[in-house]
């Protein structure tokens, strides 16, 4: 049985990846300094699986306690990297706090890559390195842009960095998923999108509403160059999601990899726009939402969407969960987790 190490792994995709790691055979490690997700995750991941992952509280960013983990790990075949901070918003107000999580601990990891046993890497990476595409869809072989925002820059760098490593050691093999707009939880409502503070996400500011915890949806912008003049993204299931990075670590594992280092796009390949979001949401769960339109926010773009046919024939891979179902296992999840803690 392969040990797969997942940093951030108590997190919104990580926990959700990990349930699908262990439901097709392999053994979970998740290291996480549970600074965005809470210990209880791992309840609801051992409800779902009957196994409950090996846990580790730690902040990888630091090195000598990184290093003494691998020494006592040696077991781990793959890593599939999460943990980073994420918010565009935030990132744009605190650039520094971007760039010391987000780099730092890659680093560290691809350090003890390097030194260690461990040659194979999944990468969390993000649809923000296109920023706003010349073309849509988006192919892998766009061109990447300026970034929008610190956390997008993170993003671009730490594929930059991995590429690098690679090249200087070709022992090592990674593939970069750059994923497009997550949404929804699990079918269960034991694991989901759980926030701290005010959400930066869409969905989770529509469930909190929709369950009385915020009195609007605050959609940001609408005079976007867009049909309703809304941004447009491409929402896809967390499930699906959780998925594609399972196919990632057989690729590697297999040795079914065409290069050391791969990119692919993960998405639905359609765009929506945050109106149409809330206008299904509201249909899906026979609901009726508040929700104002003020103004843009700092590093957003106006729309993006994947190509996803690079995933679909290569990692044979594609989303099959639509808009509904996503919106409505989100809602459930609200409901369960606000019940359980009311």
């Amino acid at each position: 049985m392969d040990t797969i190490l997942v940093t951030g792994g108590t997190g919104y995709i990580g926990s959700h990846t990990v349930v699908e790691l262990i439901n097709e055979g392999f053994r979970a490690l998740i290291v996480d300094d549970l600074s965005n997700s809470n210990i209880e995750v791992l309840d609801g991941i051992e409800k779902i699986t009957g196994v409950r992952p090996g846990f580790e509280k730690m902040d990888i960013c630091n090195g000598p306690l990184l290093k003494s983990f691998m020494d006592r790990h040696k077991d781990i075949t793959a890593i599939i990297h999460f943990a980073a901070s994420k918010s565009v918003e935030e990132s744009v107000g605190k650039p520094l706090k971007y760039y010391r999580n987000n780099l730092v601990s890659l680093m560290n990891l691809l350090e003890e890559m390097q030194t260690g046993s461990v040659s194979n890497l999944v990468f969390s990476s993000s649809c923000t390195v296109y920023g706003q595409p010349d073309k849509l869809p988006v192919t892998e072989s766009a061109p990447v842009k300026k970034a929008e925002s610190p956390y997008g820059n993170t993003k671009k760098i730490s594929e930059d960095i991995i590429a690098d490593c690679i090249k200087a050691d070709n022992s090592l093999k990674s593939i970069s998923l750059r994923y497009f707009n997550p949404i929804g939880a699990h079918p269960s409502a034991l694991i989901g999108e759980l926030p701290g503070g005010i959400p930066d996400n869409l969905v989770p500011f529509i469930t909190q509403t929709a369950i009385g915890m915020r009195k609007e949806i605050k959609v940001f912008g609408g005079d976007y160059n867009t049909s309703d003049g809304s941004c447009i993204r491409d929402y896809l299931h967390v499930t699906d999601l959780a998925k594609a990075h399972v196919v990632a670590i057989k690729r590697l594992l297999e040795k079914r990899n065409k290069s050391n280092y791969e990119v692919f796009n993960l998405g639905t390949g359609k765009g929506v726009s945050v109106l149409e979001v809330i206008k299904t949401f509201e249909r899906a769960n026979s609901l009726t939402l508040n929700y104002k339109i003020t103004g843009r926010r700092a590093g957003d773009i106006e729309q993006v969407w994947a190509d996803t046919s690079l995933a679909n024939s290569e990692l044979g891979w594609k989303a099959e969960s639509s808009l509904e179902e996503a919106l409505i296992s989100a809602w459930k999840w609200e409901q369960h987790y606000r019940k359980k803690y009311k």
